[in-house]
């Protein structure tokens, strides 16, 4: 009796110790940022439109038709899949749609709160000095972002807007 007893505690602390060793890398790997299967790059990730005029697809390849035509170069976009030389693309509102990897660029760029109706302020790098009011929708080049606050230029402007007032910039990321 004591030896099956001993077989049956062996048991249970065997598969106990297999499920805490299956949660603990799914944990791990979930952190582990994906990456894509042709650039090696994270998915999903910002990048912006390069040129006036990129035709969207319906899947990846020339032969999908065109469902829309973007004519502003700079706009920020998310690529959300990627398919030998075609990149699956997700604007602010949600249309998505695949591009040519050509006619995007690694410029980080974003948008100003787009979903809201007030204008946002820009400030000085000490976060406090109001330098401007960014009308939602204004598209900038985003230059860093520390997790709370990224500076953006364009046209006319330069500063510092808080992070989660950017479409283009994740929530709490920091980059360069």
């Amino acid at each position: 009796m004591p030896h099956r007893n001993r077989a049956l505690l062996a048991t249970r602390f065997t598969a106990i110790f297999c499920v805490f060793f299956w949660l603990f890398f799914q944990i791990a790997n979930a952190q582990e940022p994906q990456k894509g299967p042709v650039s090696g790059l994270p998915v999903p990730r910002y990048v912006s439109l390069k040129s006036d005029r990129v035709n969207v697809r319906e899947g990846p390849s020339k032969e999908h038709p065109t469902v829309w035509v973007y004519t502003h170069a700079g706009l920020p976009v998310e690529i959300t899949a990627e398919f030998e030389t075609w990149r699956k693309i997700r604007d602010w509102e949600g249309a998505e749609g695949w591009v040519l990897h050509s006619l995007l660029s690694g410029r980080r760029t974003a948008l100003v709160a787009p979903w809201k109706k007030q204008p946002q302020l820009l400030t000085a790098d000490d976060h406090q000095t109001a330098l401007a009011k960014l009308s939602p929708g204004v598209v900038g080049s985003v230059r860093n972002c520390d997790g709370k606050w990224c500076r953006i230029s364009g046209k006319d402007f330069d500063g510092y807007i808080q992070q989660e007032n950017l479409w283009g910039a994740y929530p709490g990321e920091k980059f360069e």
